[in-house]
């Protein structure tokens, strides 16, 4: 059966429809979109942090390393050419 609406212009309710259904897709992929690149900036966060902490961590310890130098190698000479 069909409503009255739709024996006055089917085409109408049809295109509708397919506009409501072209806009739910284009909204369901902005979503994921979005919370895709949320995540990568969450990442892109954490890893930045963790570097950050990772570069302090190994600056004290070669400032530690620098303070405590043993005693500098002699240099080997290159054999004289004949």
């Amino acid at each position: 059966m069909t409503s009255s609406k739709e024996k006055e212009n089917p085409l109408r309710t049809r295109r509708e429809t397919a506009e409501s259904k072209a806009e739910t897709t284009r909204r369901i992929a902005r979503e994921i979109n979005e919370a895709e690149a949320s995540a990568r900036d969450a990442k892109t966060a954490r890893l930045k942090a963790a570097r950050l902490a990772n570069q302090a961590q190994e600056g004290a310890a070669t400032a530690v390393a620098k303070g405590k130098a043993a005693k500098a190698k002699p240099r080997k000479r290159a054999a004289p050419k004949a």
